[in-house]
């Protein structure tokens, strides 16, 4: 028997009523009620005005495109080009119609991550594309795993850009773990030893990779090779420059004597220069700092911020082009994004 609308205001506690203005998102509903409404709807799995069979064989010109923070330049890049690849420029044949790209901001919330491919499996988006890192729990990737079977079921095609493989979804992953590897290895051939790590939120899989690639390179190295080392010269926080500027407090509170510190992403590298200038060091004669993405305002931070470039507008057309079919999946549907040694002026070796 069909679910029907009633079906699903019955599991979520709300009327009917409640449930058509969710799922229409074209009135205010409390964001608590929201959630419950879409997983009786997820749960369920509901589908919305009539026979399940019809809509599942249609898709829309609808584009998602999932982001944790629109206002950080890493997502806002590849946001900007998956976007402009959903255009059909006049004469070119076999383009295909255009697109609407909605950009989906989750502030980093797995809840939000999983209404939003709820809601545009309702919509019967004709492609999702999910940006950035996963978050590491075992029953959000089993349930973002589900929904992506469902979406490609119903004819929308996923594709990850910057995070790790899932079955049914093209994917583009970053080379985080040997980026992080070839940056820290550029300061041990500079000649540091003492080298602090400023990670981002322990949950995500970008932190956990970034991590090991540069622990990796220690361990290569015979640097920092009791895990308690490691431990105490690493601090975890956001993907923001205050978080990066705090870290290195703590770090120089822990190790007045670091030679380098290496930062997750290039706008915690800001905030790791900003804390160092007002302790009265300077870069890079007293400390190096490294960051990663090479973000458009890294080459022009002062001095120049050593990083290892990650082609994000490439790879955000790339991932566009192959939401809408336009380019040939990658051999077994996963590609590798890989990062460049971008030295700069940031860097340099320690002082004798």
């Amino acid at each position: 028997m069909a679910v029907t609308l009633a079906d699903v205001a019955a599991r979520a506690r709300v009327s009917a009523a409640t449930v058509s203005r969710v799922l229409s998102g074209n009135y205010p509903v409390a964001e608590s009620t929201r959630t419950r409404v879409l997983r009786a709807v997820d749960e369920l799995e509901y589908v919305v005005n009539g026979p399940a069979s019809a809509l599942a064989a249609a898709t829309s010109d609808l584009v998602g495109v999932l982001v944790n923070d629109i206002a950080d330049p890493f997502f806002g890049i590849m946001a900007g080009a998956v976007q402009a690849e959903m255009g059909a420029p006049t004469g070119e044949p076999g383009r295909g119609a255009e697109k609407l790209a909605v950009i989906c901001n989750t502030g980093g919330s797995p809840e939000r991550e999983l209404n939003y491919l709820t809601l545009l499996q309702r919509q019967r988006a004709a492609a999702v594309v999910l940006t950035g890192g996963a978050v590491e729990h075992p029953d959000h990737a089993a349930a973002v795993a589900t929904k992506a079977s469902r979406l490609a079921a119903s004819g929308t095609r996923v594709v990850l850009c910057g995070r790790p493989p899932i079955a049914d979804a093209t994917t583009l992953t970053f080379d985080n773990r040997g980026g992080a590897r070839r940056l820290t290895e550029h300061l041990l051939t500079l000649g540091h030893r003492r080298i602090g790590y400023v990670a981002g939120p322990a949950e995500r899989t970008t932190t956990r990779h970034r991590l090991e690639g540069h622990r990796a390179a220690l361990g290569a190295a015979e640097v920092n090779s009791f895990d308690a080392d490691l431990e105490r010269l690493t601090v975890h926080g956001l993907y923001d420059r205050a978080s990066g500027y705090d870290a290195t407090l703590e770090l120089l509170r822990r190790d007045r004597g670091l030679t380098a510190i290496v930062a997750a992403n290039d706008t915690i590298a800001l905030g790791v220069c900003a804390a160092l200038r007002d302790q009265g060091l300077r870069i890079p004669e007293d400390v190096s700092v490294a960051g990663f993405d090479d973000l458009p305002f890294s080459a022009d931070a002062v001095p120049a911020l050593t990083t290892m470039r990650l082609p994000l507008h490439e790879a955000g057309a790339r991932a566009g082009r192959l939401a809408l079919g336009r380019e040939p999946q990658p051999p077994g549907g996963v590609a590798m994004v890989r990062a460049e040694l971008m030295a700069r002026a940031s860097t340099a070796p320690p002082r004798g």
